[in-house]
């Protein structure tokens, strides 16, 4: 592996899909235009073997690191897990089942490379879904309802390809589910998203993680916390208008925690410093300290 750090990292969280995962990383190899990349693919403590064929392709593929998570943790911690270790300053992220084409990652890149610099994530969005009809029901009913209540002005948010920025993304409040709701969470940090059609594939092996009841349940309890965070989040929504244009100091290279986040130009309020892992009781402590 090449001592100077990738512009890109490709981060893959996978769970039970020994049958799919090879392929994919074999579609990667051959995706034309894009810049210097790694692969890190994040098992979710799989216990169909998949580890067992990610470090096989170790042998083949150099640009691949495999992490391993020792019992399942969801795929937010897998993706979490992924953009922490990755070395690249922008983060790509496919789902593990081969349904996102790797081939749109290019697109997506384009797109960053014509948005202004506040443009922080670019979400897939599938516009021809090769899903079953209920799921595709689910997905777009929990869309709707979504969209009305967080008005994060994106489609999709359950698309598994996505581009965004790393040291954006690790300075979000991080927990369970987290993925579904990037582009509000970037929007409550001050950032612009961008919503771009990718394809979408029906899944060639394997059983999908999730029933249409248990996504329904989560994603309901899912829903009200990170409206609770977005509408106590307005200190957060200042630091895009007061960033530094053209810094060049030398302070937070890319792809560290804190790269393109000036907060001595945009220092948040209480409610918004994390306190310990929870972001719902770090914004009910600042509530606190505030009214003290």
């Amino acid at each position: 592996m090449s001592a100077m750090p990738p512009l890109l990292s490709i981060v893959i969280p996978v769970l039970d899909e020994r049958d799919n995962i090879a392929g994919l990383l074999d579609e990667i190899a051959c995706v034309e235009g894009l810049p210097e990349y790694e692969i890190v693919c994040v098992d979710d403590g799989s216990q169909d073997g998949t580890l067992a064929v990610l470090s096989a392709k170790l042998r083949t593929m150099p640009r691949l690191r495999v992490l391993a998570h020792p019992r399942r943790s969801g795929q937010s911690a897998a993706v979490r897990s992924g953009v922490k270790a990755a070395r690249g300053a922008w983060i790509a992220t496919l789902d593990g089942d081969g349904q996102n084409d790797p081939a749109d990652i290019p697109r997506l890149l384009a797109v960053r490379d014509a948005s202004p610099d506040g443009v922080k994530l670019l979400a897939g969005w599938r516009v021809e879904r090769r899903d079953t009809g209920s799921k595709r029901l689910a997905s777009r009913w929990a869309n709707r309802i979504r969209a009305a209540l967080l008005r994060d002005d994106t489609p999709d948010t359950g698309c598994g390809i996505k581009l965004f920025e790393r040291a954006a993304f690790l300075d979000l409040p991080a927990f369970d589910h987290m993925h579904r709701y990037l582009p509000a969470l970037m929007q409550r940090a001050g950032w612009c998203t961008r919503s771009v059609p990718v394809g979408h594939r029906p899944r060639r092996a394997g059983a999908s993680k999730y029933d249409n009841l248990s996504r329904a349940i989560a994603g309901a309890q899912d829903l009200l916390g990170v409206l609770w965070l977005v509408r106590r989040g307005n200190a957060a929504q200042m630091r895009a208008a007061e960033l530094h244009e053209g810094r060049t100091d030398g302070r937070d290279e890319p792809g560290t925690d804190r790269a393109g986040l000036d907060r001595a130009a945009c220092q948040p309020l209480e409610a918004d410093r994390p306190v310990g892992r929870h972001p719902v009781r770090a914004a009910l402590a600042g509530a606190i300290r505030r009214g003290a």
